[in-house]
C-alpha cells in the first residue's frame, strides 16, 4: 500500500452513543486503516456539550470544544461528522461546513429525509459531498449497496424492518403473548425505547429511512412527508395471536415499490406470511429486502442501532472520502440531487387484502349487518372468525376477525368509518393490511 500524501483530519460533532463509538473506532483502528488502506486518519476536533463526554470517548483536551462553529470553520478539518440529530443546529452545521469546503458525514435521517434535496444542492455548489450510510439501518451497508453495487438494476421493491424499537416490541408480544403497553413500559425501563417513544412507535423514524432509501433506489425525490405513516400503538396481543393462527406475522415495515402506477411508499404494521424472510427477523435487529430486475431478491440483515454498529457505518463513509483526500485528490462534488422524476401512487389506490378486528354486539343479526356494510363498499369477505377471549372490554360484545379479498384502501377506510357509526359495532379495534409479497418480485427478469 502506497504511503498517504497527508493525514485526513476529522471533526466530530456529537459524542453521545454513536459519536463516542466513532471516536473509539478511529483511535483503536488507526494503525489498521493505515496498513490496509494507506489512510492516516486523525480525529482533530471534537464537539460535545460537556468535557466529560469527550474524556469518556478518549478525546485529547486540545481537540475538545463545546462550540460546533470551532469544528466546521477549522481550516485543518477535511470531513465534518454530524451526530447530534434533529434539524437545528444540524442544518446550520451542514451548510457552514459546506461553505468552508468540508464534506459532511451524518446519521441524521430526520433531517435528510425531509431536506436532502436542498442540502445536496448546497453541497454540490460548494464542491463537496454528503455521506449518510448510518442514516438507514444502523450498521447495515444498504445506502452504498443501492448507490453502487446494485446500480446496474432497476430497483423494483425496497421493504424493510427499519426500526429496532418497534421490532423488539412486536417480537416480544409475539413470543410472550403480552400486551403492547406492558412491553413498551418494560422496553423503556431497559433502555430499548425512549421515554417519549413517538418517533419510533408512530412510524416517523421508519418513514424517514424509507424516504431516503426510495430516493436512492428509484432515482427520484421522496421526502418523509411523501410516505404514508401509521404506527403500532393499536396492535394488541389478540392481533398477534390471530395473525399467527392465520399463518402471518405482524411487522412494522417500510415499503417502497416502483410500480407502473407510480411510486408507492408507506410505513405501517403489516401482516406478512410467517415463512417470509422478513417475518423471521426478531428482537432489535433490522433487515432490508431489495428486489432488482436483474439480481432478483436480496436481503441485508444486521443491527439497526447501537454505538459500534452505527459507528461502523459512519467510519465507512469517512474512509470512503479519505481514500482520495489522503492522496491529495479532491472527491467529486455531490451529484445533482434527484428531482421529482416519478409520480406517486395515492395511498387510497392501494389494493391488497385486509385484516379487520371489530368489537361486535352479541345479538342476533349484528354479524349480518356488519357483512352488509362491507358489501356496500365493494369489499368481499374471505373469512370470519369470532374470538372468545373474554377481554373485549365492552359489555355484551365479542371480538370478530374479518379477512377480506383484495380491496381498495379507500373502500376499506370508508367501510371502517361507517362500521364505527352503527349501533351493532362497539369498536373498530384494528384495520391492518395483508401485504401481497408476491407482487414485490413482479418485473424480475427470467434467467
Amino acid at each position: 500500500m502506497s504511503e498517504p500524501l497527508r493525514t485526513v483530519n476529522v471533526g466530530l460533532i456529537g459524542l453521545g452513543t454513536v459519536g463516542g463509538g466513532v471516536a473509539r473506532l478511529i483511535k483503536s483502528h488507526h494503525d489498521e486503516y493505515l496498513a490496509a488502506y494507506g489512510i492516516d486518519l486523525k480525529l482533530t476536533r471534537a464537539c460535545a456539550l460537556a468535557w466529560e463526554q469527550a474524556e469518556a470517548a478518549g478525546i485529547e483536551r486540545e481537540a475538545f470544544t463545546s462550540d460546533w462553529h470551532d469544528v466546521v470553520t477549522d481550516p485543518a478539518v477535511d470531513i465534518v461528522v454530524e451526530l447530534i440529530g434533529g434539524e437545528h443546529p444540524a442544518t446550520e452545521i451542514f451548510t457552514t461546513a459546506f461553505e468552508h469546503g468540508k464534506h459532511v458525514v451524518s446519521a441524521n435521517k430526520a433531517l435528510l429525509g425531509r431536506h436532502v434535496e436542498t442540502l445536496a444542492k448546497k453541497a454540490r455548489a460548494c464542491g463537496v459531498q454528503i455521506k449518510c450510510e448510518a442514516s438507514c439501518g444502523g450498521g447495515i451497508p444498504i445506502v452504498s449497496t443501492l448507490e453502487h453495487d446494485l446500480v446496474g438494476n432497476k430497483i423494483l421493491t425496497i421493504a424493510g424492518i427499519l426500526n429496532g424499537t418497534t421490532n423488539y416490541i412486536l417480537s416480544r408480544m409475539d413470543a410472550e403473548g403480552a400486551d403492547y403497553a406492558d412491553v413498551l413500559a418494560d422496553a423503556q425501563a431497559k433502555g430499548y425505547a425512549e421515554a417519549d417513544p413517538s418517533a419510533d412507535v408512530d412510524g416517523f423514524d421508519a418513514a424517514s429511512k424509507t424516504a431516503i432509501l426510495a430516493s436512492i433506489g428509484f432515482g427520484t425525490r421522496v421526502t418523509t412527508d411523501d410516505v404514508y405513516q401509521q404506527g403500532i400503538r393499536t396492535i394488541g396481543a389478540e392481533d398477534i395471536a390471530q395473525a399467527r393462527e392465520l399463518g402471518y406475522t405482524i411487522k412494522l415495515l417500510g415499503i417502497a415499490r416502483n410500480t407502473d402506477a407510480g411510486v408507492d411508499v408507506r410505513v405501517h404494521p403489516t401482516l406478512i406470511p410467517a415463512d417470509h424472510m422478513l417475518a423471521k427477523v426478531n428482537g432489535a435487529m433490522n433487515a432490508v429486502y431489495v428486489v432488482g430486475d436483474a439480481v432478483g431478491e436480496t436481503m441485508f440483515y444486521g443491527a439497526g442501532a447501537g454505538s459500534f454498529p452505527t459507528a461502523s457505518a459512519v467510519v465507512g463513509d469517512i474512509l470512503s472520502l479519505s481514500e482520495q483526500i489522503s492522496r491529495g485528490v479532491a472527491p467529486l462534488p455531490e451529484i445533482e440531487p434527484y428531482g421529482h422524476n416519478l409520480a406517486f401512487k395515492p395511498m387510497d389506490e392501494l389494493q391488497t387484502k385486509y385484516y379487520v378486528r371489530l368489537k361486535v354486539a352479541d345479538r342476533v343479526g349484528a354479524l349480518s349487518e356488519t357483512v352488509d356494510i362491507f358489501a356496500k363498499h365493494n369489499i368481499s369477505i374471505s373469512l370470519i372468525n369470532q374470538v372468545e377471549d373474554g377481554k373485549s372490554g365492552v359489555s355484551d360484545a365479542c371480538s370478530v376477525i374479518f379477512l377480506t379479498h383484495r380491496a381498495l384502501e379507500k373502500d376499506v377506510q370508508a367501510a371502517a368509518a361507517e362500521l364505527a357509526s352503527v349501533d351493532c359495532v362497539a369498536e373498530v379495534a384494528n384495520v391492518l393490511r395483508i401485504e401481497d409479497v408476491g407482487a414485490w418480485t413482479e418485473g424480475v427478469m427470467a434467467n
